[in-house]
């Protein structure tokens, strides 16, 4: 089943990452503000013509729009990361955890 909030939430991220407004996002995906609105706070189902043109317009795949990532890629990821940080003395592993921090907060400051 589709989640549109989390799929709105997903465009939202990504619209301001490019730095754009709803407004501009809307006019290029030839919809209205109130509809962008609606469509990022999941009060509203995405039609497929309208989910390509929001792709197109922040160029990105529609899958990037849909899903968070692969799962299987997401879980390769995981156990890379545990592997290096296995290898890792207790203060490596400190310096690297706030790092981490860190880079997770301001990404998602921009996504």
């Amino acid at each position: 089943m589709m989640d549109y909030y989390e799929i709105g939430q997903r465009i939202r991220k990504i619209r301001k990452a490019h730095g754009m407004s709803q407004e501009v996002l809307a006019e290029k995906a030839d919809i209205s503000t109130v509809h962008m609105s609606h469509i990022e706070t999941g009060n509203t189902k995405l039609s497929l013509p309208v989910l390509v043109k929001l792709a197109q317009a922040l160029k990105v795949r529609t899958d990037d729009l849909l899903t968070d990532g692969n799962p299987a890629e997401r879980s390769a990821l995981i156990d890379a990361t545990a592997q290096i940080l296995g290898n890792c003395s207790v203060q490596q592993l400190k310096i690297i955890e706030n790092v981490v921090k860190a880079t997770k907060l301001a990404l998602d400051q921009y996504m």
